[in-house]
């Protein structure tokens, strides 16, 4: 077979792992999405994915489902979205299973920058003579793994900003109303969107103006911590987020200015509480980032992506400190004006153009008379 032939081949392959692995979006979490494709001359004996945190891993599944075809992955090619692991964590290594199984080749789209791999399972499969390709179709699958490896390279979770405005840029009329801009379409994607992070962020002046519960109303695969950022002022013991906290989780990030009177009384309705030193909001927002990318939260795990809903302070903070990696905007179809009507960033803003962040369109999407227009940091 000529290399071209191989190469193209490779990434057929590879492309059917990337298009598996999305299973497992919002439910693998801290853990990567990645998914693996099992090929013998040309046909696929076995397909899986990681499913769920703390369960099986792609190759895992995958030579699973070999079994239950009654097809033997021995002299088989493996094709995986990310380097197999060498270690023991949740599950066993998967580098070692796909040895036991006998397969000749394994082809890698992205090593993985994880410290107990880094390269290590690839070096072990390679110690045991199977043959190791890595790279192929490695932007697609690195676009995938956006969030993980955001994570696992700088400590920090993947940053999703979320607002709603009208046609010319409004997030609520110049007294204060804004439920509702967007119609009951968008409202729904964004609850799909909540169902899938592991964080909801908001500020202070959200909670007072709106009461809201930051639930995923609709269903989703996994239950998001409601965040709430608080330098001066904390929610009151009768609003929503703190009387169902013991039934959905809430943390209060709480700048250095609140007494631990008001801090215990929230303790006592089970708020988790996120002590942190910094004054100032953009330090609050980096601190606290650090503590929700480690284990040190009240969860006990890394977190892997925060949605961010507002205000427009906390989100002023955020794109201040160039810590948005991706926004889902919606419009709605409405004209509201007037010059004391905000919009949905807030302070500090830029005085250059030249120091804004720079963003491109991943995708469009018209739900009704609404548009949501999601865009990506193009340094991402």
């Amino acid at each position: 077979m000529m290399m071209d032939d191989v190469r193209s081949g490779d990434e057929r392959w590879v492309a059917e792992a990337i298009d598996l692995a999305w299973g497992g979006l919002g439910s693998v979490e801290p853990n990567p999405m990645v998914g693996c494709v099992i090929v013998r001359d040309g046909r696929a004996i076995g397909r899986g994915f990681h499913e769920r945190y703390g369960e099986a891993h792609a190759e895992v599944n995958a030579l699973a489902d070999c079994q239950r075809r009654g097809e033997s992955p021995c002299g088989a090619t493996a094709y995986v979205t990310l380097e197999p692991c060498c270690h023991h964590g949740k599950t066993p290594p998967c580098a070692d299973a796909l040895i036991a199984a006998e397969i000749s080749r394994v082809v890698v789209a992205v090593v993985d920058p994880f410290d107990q791999v880094d390269g290590g399972g690839v070096e072990r499969l390679r110690a045991a003579g199977i043959s190791v390709s890595t790279g192929v179709q490695a932007d697609a699958a690195t676009k995938q793994l956006a969030a993980y490896l955001k994570r696992v390279r700088t400590g920090r979770p993947w940053v999703i900003a979320k607002w709603a405005m009208s046609m010319d840029g409004r997030i609520a009329t110049s007294s204060g109303e804004s439920q509702w801009i967007t119609g009951g379409a968008s409202r729904a994607g964004v609850h799909e969107l909540r169902g899938r992070v592991e964080g909801i962020a908001v500020g202070m002046g959200t909670v007072i103006a709106d009461d809201p519960m930051l639930t995923a109303r609709g269903g989703g695969p996994r239950t998001p911590a409601r965040i709430v950022f608080a330098r001066s002022r904390v929610p009151e013991v009768s609003s929503r987020l703190v009387q169902t906290a013991s039934e959905t989780p809430v943390w209060l990030v709480a700048g250095p200015e609140l007494s631990d009177g008001a801090l215990a009384r929230l303790a006592d309705h089970e708020v988790d509480i996120i002590r942190v030193d910094s004054h100032d909001a953009a330090g609050m927002v980096d601190e606290a980032l650090r503590r929700f990318g480690s284990s040190d939260n009240p969860s006990g795990r890394p977190m892997t992506n925060l949605m961010v809903e507002g205000g427009g302070e906390l989100l002023g903070s955020f794109a201040a400190g160039d810590l948005i990696d991706e926004c889902h905007v919606y419009i709605g179809a409405k004209v509201i004006g007037g010059r004391e009507a905000p919009g949905p960033v807030g302070d500090p803003g830029f005085r250059r153009l030249h120091d804004a962040s720079a963003f491109a369109i991943e995708d469009v999407t018209r739900f009704e008379d609404d548009v949501r227009v999601i865009y990506w940091k193009r340094s991402c």
